[in-house]
């Protein structure tokens, strides 16, 4: 998983200055789109990520990242992208990759990021870790856990159980009352090792800061 090489700026009005480089493979959701241009910028989106697609598998497909987006859209976040990747067997990996912002109340980044640990250790399933990126201090926190997949979406007719991991890292600025929140999805867990370290190259980018060089603006209005 090669990184882009490009920042990609988070430019919502509800967020203080944001930028990251994410790897080539990642496809950003259309949620800054007018809920009535929703279900075409979905329809865009999807024959982005799949090229190879037809009419049927664009057509059957656009609804449901519609959907994603409007429940992205409303909860708020400043990026949203899904990762596809080919894997060493012909397939390819999903996971998704979101962005946001929450308020904070702590004065300082430090106390921001010691707090933040505190409370996410008291939950027994989690794996929850103080560390230093290079923007500052931040909290990892991981979760494994076991869904079970309804039968009516299953090929067997049958009721399924799906592995599914979670990563979700939370980054105080340095500056503002804000905490920046990086949040992976997937059930490829079989790749689970790959998008943990395609995950932390992300990290090492995020910066508060002006980024140099081209950037590919994210905005929300």
């Amino acid at each position: 998983m090669e990184t882009s090489g490009i920042p990609t700026i988070i430019e919502d009005p509800a967020v203080p200055p944001l930028w990251f480089v994410a790897p080539e493979g990642f496809h950003a959701l259309p949620v800054d789109a007018e809920p009535s241009a929703r279900l075409s910028a979905a329809d865009e989106f999807t024959r982005e990520l799949f090229p190879e697609g037809d009419a049927h598998l664009w057509d059957s497909a656009a609804p449901f990242y519609a959907g994603l987006t409007e429940v992205f859209a409303d909860a708020g976040l400043a990026y949203s992208a899904m990762g596809v990747f080919s894997d060493d067997n012909g397939g390819v990996v999903h996971f998704s990759f979101t962005v946001g912002a929450i308020e904070s109340p702590y004065a300082t980044s430090e106390e921001a990021a010691g707090a933040l640990e505190q409370s996410l250790r008291r939950d027994p399933g989690n794996d929850s870790r103080r560390i230093t990126l290079p923007c500052g201090p931040a909290v990892s926190n991981i979760t494994v856990r076991e869904v079970t997949v309804g039968a009516e979406l299953t090929a067997t007719g049958e009721e399924a159980k799906l592995l599914t991991g979670q990563i979700q890292v939370f980054i105080p600025f340095p500056s503002k009352p804000f905490v920046a929140i990086f949040t992976v999805d997937t059930a490829a867990m079989e790749y689970w090792g790959e998008i943990c370290d395609m995950t932390a190259a992300v990290l090492e980018t995020v910066s508060f800061g002006d980024p140099s060089g081209d950037a590919v603006p994210v905005s929300r209005t």
